[in-house]
């Protein structure tokens, strides 16, 4: 889409080259000759900018001679063929998420220069299939300020902690049962934050007292446990049940706040050292409460 008219461009800005007056025309000219562009502009072969920059609207002031040495789409690699699209980056001028395609000007004596074309990304067509959520296990690090004086703290016994069967079992009644799909549990502060099916684009929270009182149940209309969904309604009690027995299984290192999300068939487990685990929900249970505290001394 964009290498043959860029190519054909940086031929006709061969005999203006030199010229700031003639190559700013030329790149006016033909500006709507490339797709989705942004702005057009011309560079010697060490990066200084010899046209002004050019956009739908004409001449943009201030980019003659602008030296772009530094920026991340002059540090890649220029194919043999003499056409680079870069990756995405942060543009100085928009800070927007960017990308830019070069295509080297050749005369007689060889490589001249280059010619930039700029793309805004939400002005680019999607060609791409949804990104899907890789499913191996991944650990993130916190803060390194928590993970220093893990030892030094211990848990502090939350409303939650006192009624734990109770908020689990509740827990589990709205995710089988009443069409809640996925939930963020957090344990220290006692409330739970869920997503409903049959509005999936807002969240609800469920505080204390609404985690200790079956009636809220009442609120979620009955809905079949849905088909597609990756974890087996069988395993949700399971789950709840393994995470509780990781908020009180050591004083030191202690569930935080978890989640399980029964569609993509993920939980997640942020630990008093603030480290974060997302895996799938079998191989969560997989493991032995001891892998995540270590054995008793």
């Amino acid at each position: 889409m964009l290498r043959e008219p860029l190519a054909q461009l940086a031929n006709k800005c061969v005999p203006a080259w030199g010229d700031r007056e003639r190559l700013n025309q030329v790149l006016i000219d033909n500006y709507s000759s490339i797709p989705y562009r942004s702005a057009l502009y011309v560079m010697r072969a060490n990066a200084l900018q010899i046209s002004d920059n050019i956009d739908a609207s004409g001449i943009i002031p201030g980019h003659y001679h602008r030296n772009r040495a530094e920026r991340p789409y002059m540090k890649e690699t220029m194919p043999i063929w003499g056409f680079l699209l870069s990756d995405a980056y942060i543009a100085l001028m928009t800070n927007r998420p960017s990308l830019t395609a070069l295509q080297i000007v050749t005369g007689e004596t060889g490589t001249l220069g280059y010619l930039g074309a700029d793309f805004d990304l939400r002005r680019l067509p999607v060609t791409s299939v949804l990104y899907q959520e890789p499913g191996h296990w991944r650990q993130v690090k916190g803060d390194p300020a928590i993970r220093g004086t893990l030892f030094q703290q211990t848990r502090a016994e939350s409303p939650m902690d006192h009624n734990m069967s109770r908020a689990l079992s509740i827990l589990e009644e709205l995710l089988t049962e009443r069409g809640i799909f996925h939930s963020q549990i957090h344990f220290s502060s006692s409330q739970a934050i869920i997503w409903v099916i049959d509005d999936p684009l807002r969240y609800r929270v469920l505080d204390h007292e609404a985690l200790t009182d079956p009636d809220i149940c009442l609120l979620y209309a009955l809905r079949p446990y849905p088909a597609d969904a990756s974890i087996p309604v069988a395993d949700i009690a399971r789950i709840l049940s393994t995470m509780g027995v990781l908020r009180t299984i050591d004083t030191n290192i202690y569930l935080r706040t978890s989640s399980i999300n029964i569609y993509n068939g993920m939980v997640s487990l942020t630990f008093s050292c603030d480290g974060s685990h997302y895996m799938r929900y079998d191989e969560f249970l997989s493991k032995g409460a001891t892998f995540w505290s270590g054995p008793p001394l």
